[in-house]
């Protein structure tokens, strides 16, 4: 497999692209200060070639980064060739697989609002094997299953030792929604109330009546690294998936997301509609 770029050495340059902006030196100034080439600087911020932490770190002193953020870009340029657990089957999935798991694996948070489907990191084997049967091109059931074996190894970020700090919003419909069987169903609204009682998960229900919303365009989730500059928002839509990383563009989703936390039932009402959908099925 030829290595490619990580979603590591990516957010790198886009850090070192904004510290030193914000700096308000160029390329050739920046260099300078550390004794190495323009050529130098500009490949660290265009992902292009090796980097070494060491001048990394260098750069991010003269940028005057606070300490927070000279830790999380350090560790990225620690990291920057590091593959995943995901890295074996790299070659058989989708280059924006590649990196939201690369993504994920890194994250801190997340805030996910879903207006079809369980967000994937709470989906049951069952409701996750139905979702990729409803694929309108037709699998295989070997794919299938490898695209399920794929997303439950995705969840295992909820259990490790530091485990993601997730939030999740979902409108009704998803919880309405019979995906597979009655049964299938069940199992899963069982999963979301178990999920609600963990200490690092947040579930809100957004209930019909509230009528419009600030995500009516569709689902989205918010990754959350280490310093918010990293933040990513993911967007998948029918034909591709958007990774956003601008200021404006973070700034947007993260007002639409304060709004539908306003707007939605709070974790004990929330977990009541469940308990009410599952009664009903």
């Amino acid at each position: 497999m030829s290595e490619r770029t990580t979603t590591r050495r990516r957010q790198l340059g886009a850090m070192m692209r904004k510290l030193r902006a914000r700096k308000g030196l160029t390329l050739e100034e920046a260099g300078r200060l550390v004794g190495v080439s323009k050529a130098t600087v500009s490949r660290y911020e265009t992902q292009s070639g090796p980097v070494k932490w060491i001048v990394v770190d260098a750069l991010c002193r003269e940028y005057e980064a606070t300490e927070a953020e000279r830790k999380a870009v350090v560790g990225l340029a620690k990291d920057a060739r590091q593959q995943g657990w995901w890295s074996s089957f790299a070659d058989s999935i989708p280059e924006s697989m590649n990196l939201l798991l690369t993504l994920e694996d890194e994250a801190v948070r997340e805030s996910h609002f879903s207006c079809v489907y369980v967000p994937g990191l709470l989906q049951t084997r069952a409701y996750s094997t139905a979702v990729q049967k409803a694929n309108e091109v037709p699998l295989e059931q070997a794919e299938i299953k490898r695209l399920v074996d794929i997303r439950m190894k995705r969840q295992e970020i909820l259990t490790r030792s530091k485990p993601l700090s997730l939030w999740a919003i979902l409108d009704e419909s998803v919880i309405r929604r019979v995906v597979g069987s009655p049964q299938t169903m069940r199992e899963q609204l069982d999963r979301l109330l178990e999920a609600n009682e963990s200490p690092h998960t947040t579930l809100q229900v957004l209930p019909f009546s509230k009528g419009a919303h600030a995500a009516a365009l569709g689902s989205f989730v918010i990754i959350g690294g280490t310093e918010p500059a990293l933040d990513v928002v993911y967007v998948d839509f029918h034909t591709g998936s958007l990774f956003l990383e601008k200021d404006e563009e973070l700034d947007r989703y993260r007002l639409a997301f304060e709004y539908l936390r306003a707007q939605a039932l709070d974790m004990e009402a929330s977990s009541s509609m469940i308990h009410r959908a599952r009664k009903e099925l």
